[in-house]
């Protein structure tokens, strides 16, 4: 399995994308968020996909810089579906309040017979907390991350060997939730900024997590690789360096600082 960073950065960056990736398994695609924009169909090009190929998409909340993406992919698969040059349907989960709003959008924004599809070919799946599904051929456990700022959720993967990763969303994993990452082979965990820099981002008012923060939860919960993103970019040309050198201070598992477009192999 791949794991090929799209963006990497939170609502506010300008030197990257905002956080949203794709899981690749044996040519099957499993895309998270979609960042603020259209930035999102260059980021699948330049990663060397083709957006037509990803037909399983999560929205952890709706956010501007999680959901405006997802948008510009709903207009595509519509408008093509709609052209007959899109074979087959699409599958968009998430929580019903982000569903709701990606129909009211796409009938207001999309032409009806383009937005005719929602519902028919292109698949807007509610799902719950503690939900299970088979998508590309891993067991996919959503649960509610218990966000007091905005209903969001993560999911767990179940992988080869009794292996998993967990996906924790964009806020730091709460204590209600953490038996979905204990032990697991890889966490996806939100890093707003270094804890030496937490006075200039004031990442804690925004419900977010620092570098130090992060890896002491994963140290912890015996996490074998911690991937940090959704992070500031004003770091970004040392954020490697320096994020590497904060979290192993508290964390001594694999950890992965990605840039945009990097690929870990899963």
């Amino acid at each position: 399995m791949k794991l090929t960073m799209l963006g990497t950065g939170n609502a506010l960056v300008t030197e990257c994308y905002n956080t949203c990736f794709i899981l690749e398994d044996k040519g099957q695609l499993f895309m998270t968020d979609g960042g603020g924009g259209n930035t999102i169909l260059h980021q699948i090009r330049h990663a060397g996909y083709n957006w037509m190929d990803i037909r399983h998409i999560f929205v952890t909340h709706k956010h501007i810089d999680h959901l405006m993406g997802i948008i510009w992919m709903v207009r595509m698969i519509c408008q093509f579906m709609d052209h007959g040059e899109y074979e087959g349907d699409a599958y968009i989960y998430s929580h019903g309040e982000v569903l709701n709003l990606i129909r009211e959008m796409a009938g207001k924004l999309l032409r009806e017979k383009e937005a005719a599809f929602i519902d028919d070919r292109l698949h807007l799946t509610e799902i719950s907390d503690g939900e299970t599904l088979d998508i590309i051929g891993h067991k996919v456990t959503f649960f509610d991350i218990r966000s007091t700022k905005e209903k969001q959720f993560g999911f767990r993967m179940e992988l080869a060997d009794g292996k998993a990763l967990t996906c924790c969303g964009d806020e730091p994993l709460t204590t209600q939730t953490e038996h979905y990452a204990r032990g697991v082979e890889w966490m996806l965990h939100e890093a707003f900024c270094l804890y030496s820099q937490a006075d200039i981002f004031d990442p804690y008012e925004k419900h977010h997590s620092t570098v130090k923060d992060a890896c002491e939860l994963a140290e912890r919960l015996e996490i074998k690789n911690l991937v940090l993103y959704h992070t500031e970019d004003r770091n970004l040309a040392d954020r490697k360096k320096l994020y590497g050198k904060e979290g192993r201070q508290y964390y001594h598992g694999n950890l992965w600082i990605p840039d945009d477009l990097e690929v870990l192999t899963i």
